[in-house]
């Protein structure tokens, strides 16, 4: 998987926070708070498409007092059709922008065929897909925010044998709603974020309760785009 890259940000006003190099997740110890624990129990537990490969990642640091991150990427072969990155905050005491003490701050990316690059509507109809994948679930959520950009490369001198590319990018975060014990459910929100990965990645929709559906995969290794 070529990593999903970047920066993220809390969707409060802070600053953006370059991916972090500790451990795979910090403070989900002995001493994380038990809301924490098992919101990130339920990430790990999650059931996914077999086509998404996902593998825990070191967090952002100073974003919140607790965080777990994971990356994705859909596969196809040899190919990544698009990857990603999801980040869980927490913050027992609650952060006024969040109105919430949890957070769900996402990175999603693909390259696009040029024809529907051009498409004035994209950004909204992106924006339009992640919104809708929540919903699909019946997820309850505040707060949403983000940005939706394309870009385009084209290359010249000893590169202009390379075709042009165009890129869209998804950053976007959101106050899932905490249920019994505070504790919100992060393996639904996981799944939702999944659904957008794939319609992304031009993936038709998964039918409710298929069987190829599996526990949360390892990833095998770099792929190459």
């Amino acid at each position: 998987m070529a990593a999903a890259q970047g920066r993220l940000s809390d969707g409060a006003g802070g600053m953006d926070e370059p991916k972090g190099t500790e451990e795979e997740a910090r403070h989900t110890g002995s001493t994380a708070p038990p809301a924490f624990a098992a919101a990130v129990e339920a990430l790990r537990a999650a059931r996914l498409r077999p086509q998404i490969e996902v593998e825990a990642v070191p967090p952002p640091k100073r974003l919140a007092p607790y965080a777990y991150a994971l990356e994705a990427a859909v596969v196809d072969g040899d190919d990544d059709l698009a990857d990603g990155r999801l980040v869980l905050l927490h913050d027992p005491a609650g952060h006024d922008a969040w109105h919430g003490s949890f957070r769900l701050v996402t990175l999603v990316r693909a390259e696009l065929e040029p024809e529907m690059a051009a498409d004035p509507l994209l950004p909204d109809v992106c924006w339009s897909w992640l919104t809708g994948a929540l919903q699909a679930r019946g997820l309850t959520y505040g707060e949403p925010s983000g940005t939706v950009t394309r870009a385009s490369s084209h290359y010249f001198g000893g590169l202009s044998a390379r075709p042009s590319a165009s890129q869209i990018e998804i950053r976007a975060s959101w106050t899932p709603r905490e249920g019994l014990g505070g504790v919100p459910d992060t393996a639904a929100h996981l799944a939702s974020w999944c659904d957008l990965l794939a319609q992304v990645a031009g993936l038709p929709p998964a039918a409710p309760g298929d069987a190829s559906i599996v526990t949360l995969p390892q990833r095998r290794g770099p792929q190459p785009r």
